[in-house]
Order: C-alpha cells, then structure tokens, then sequence
C-alpha cells in the first residue's frame, strides 16, 4: 500500500498535528490527494511554543484548517507522577481530547505521524494509538524517517530539515515529578540555545542541574559562546554541565 491508496480508501480524516516533519507530510500527503482533512493541534505544557508557530506556518502554507485545543495536563496525575509509561497516560488524554473534538466537527478517523522508522517495542505511547483506534499511514506504507525528510524537500516543506524534537518532559528523568516551573525553565533554556545558533541539543534537567546535550560539529561553538550561555543558564539552573558524548549516543 502507499499513500494515494491510503487516502482513496479514507478519503476524510482528523490528523493529529504536532508541526513536526512526519506529521507535516502526512498533513501535505492528505492534501496532495484531495482528502477533506483538518489539522488538531494540542496545546500544553510539554510542547514548546515554536511547535505551535511552525504547526501554524504550515496549515497557512497548505491552507488547511487548524484546530488547537487546549489540554492542562499537569492535572493528571498519572501523567505528572512521571513513570515508566508516562507516554501512555499522556497520549490517551491527548489523543481522546483530538477524537472528542473531530467527532464534533465530523470526523471519525484519526491519523498520526508515526512512521516506519518508529520503534513500537520503545514507544509505551504505541499501545495507546492502537486502543484508541489511531491510524499511522506512513509506518503502515512503509515509509521511514530518511524518506519522509527525502519526500518532504521535493514538495519543498520548510520541516523537511527540521530536528527531531521530543516534548519537554523527556528532559527530566522518569520518576521525578513533573512541575511547571520545571517545563518553563528547560524551555527557555533551549530557546537560548536555538537563538545562539544551534539546531539539535537537548537540555536535561537533572535536581537542579542543566546537561546540555549537542551534537559533535557543535561542541566548538559552546565553548565560543561560553559566557553568553552561562548569563542566560545562571538564573535558572544552580550547576551547569556539558556532555561529552555527542547527541545520539544516550
């Protein structure tokens, strides 16, 4: 099967829409085959505020009608005491408050972004798509990550480059509870370090302590841009560390 196929057999569906590379070709890919489509956009404090302007760009671009529903989901409790399978309890709210409002506006397909390159073993969130009765058209037409970046350019897609970003709360380590001023301040400490000039980094926040996580070919601009980082990093962080192993290896 491959995607002209997908879209003439469920030629209506909801996507949930995160702004991401994969997402964003799904989204294009459903246009490109005249499906009646519409893009759900959630809205919490695990996403950062570039992803909402990005998803946004995007539907303009494609002129695609977005929905953003907004989901306080430090109110769940499962979700906040950080386990093991935090991303199941998370997607479940997630993707029930996406159903809840296609339903309302017709829609009763829902489709993501999950692609071939994906490890359904490593993903908890995997099993909360398949109880809800999520579809995943790339990963079902074989399409991985390479080719979705490769596919993305030729349509000429700004996100065909864009990093792979994991939400916030992956930035803390399971089992810590998760806080809000915790989300705020790793937010704006990849925002310092996306506005200094870098593209893919993480910031892991470990008790009070930052680990900044780059890339190899960007270990050289860090120590350039030591002082302007540490100005920002001081005020929010009580210690701040570099990893040596490049972005990756974790």
């Amino acid at each position: 099967m491959n995607l002209h196929h997908f879209f003439t057999k469920n030629p209506k569906s909801a996507i949930a829409f995160s702004g991401g590379v994969d997402s964003a070709y799904l989204l294009y890919s459903a246009k490109s085959e005249g499906s009646d489509v519409r893009a759900y956009f959630v809205k919490s404090a695990f996403q950062p505020n570039f992803e909402l302007e990005d998803a946004k760009r995007l539907a303009k671009e494609l002129s695609i009608p977005l929905t953003i529903l907004d989901v306080d989901i430090l109110k769940d409790e499962k979700v906040t005491a950080n386990p093991e399978d935090r991303c199941y309890y998370c997607k479940r709210k997630i993707l029930g408050t996406i159903i809840s409002a296609a339903y309302e506006d017709g829609y009763n397909l829902l489709l993501d972004g999950t692609n071939a390159s994906d490890d359904v073993l490593d993903r908890p969130g995997m099993k909360a798509l398949s109880e809800l009765s999520v579809r995943s058209p790339l990963r079902e037409c074989g399409l991985t990550k390479s080719e979705i970046r490769h596919r993305s350019k030729s349509a000429g897609l700004f996100t065909w480059n864009k990093p792979s970003y994991a939400c916030l709360v992956t930035r803390i380590p399971t089992g810590t509870a998760i806080k809000a001023q915790d989300l705020s301040r790793v937010e704006q400490a990849e925002c310092c370090l996306e506005e200094t000039g870098f593209r893919d980094f993480r910031v892991r926040l470990i008790n009070n302590m930052a680990k900044i996580q780059l890339c190899q070919e960007d270990m050289a601009l860090i120590l350039s841009k030591r002082n302007d980082i540490l100005e920002k990093f001081t005020p929010l962080f009580s210690e701040i560390v570099l990893d040596l192993k490049q972005r990756g290896d974790e």
